[in-house]
């Protein structure tokens, strides 16, 4: 039982540092960069999602990941800002992580995601 729990208990740690990985970023701060235009918005919820509604702004990832780098602006400090569905949703990462394989520095998480978006009441792009 101890081995149980001493193995359950590194596994959550190990998903937690791998969740910390980008920096999370609120609601209230994306909806400001959103009307400014001062970041690019990666939507990881797939195409259906996205067609439904999306952060004003943000990209369909599944419609553009094979082009990303087209889709992103030449400099790699720019910030970068990718969600999916909620806080336990990890499908951000692959958004995250092909970013950041293409040298950007500056890649962070809206954690919330789209159901916090709509939870603070938020405007829907469709």
């Amino acid at each position: 039982m101890k081995k149980l729990i001493a193995v359950l208990a590194t596994l959550a740690l190990a998903a937690l540092t791998f969740a910390g990985e980008y920096p999370d970023v609120s609601i209230k701060e994306v909806k400001s960069l959103s009307q400014s235009k001062k970041a690019v918005i990666i939507d990881v919820n797939g195409t259906e999602s996205y067609q439904k509604g999306h952060v004003p702004g943000a990209l369909d990832f599944e419609a553009i990941k094979d082009n990303l780098a087209a889709r992103l602006p030449a400099d790699k400090d720019a910030l970068v800002i990718a969600y999916c569905g909620g806080p336990r949703c990890m499908a951000y990462q692959e958004a995250a992580q092909a970013a950041a394989k293409l040298g950007y520095k500056n890649v962070k998480h809206m954690s919330a995601g789209i159901a916090g978006w709509k939870e603070a009441g938020q405007p829907l792009e469709k």
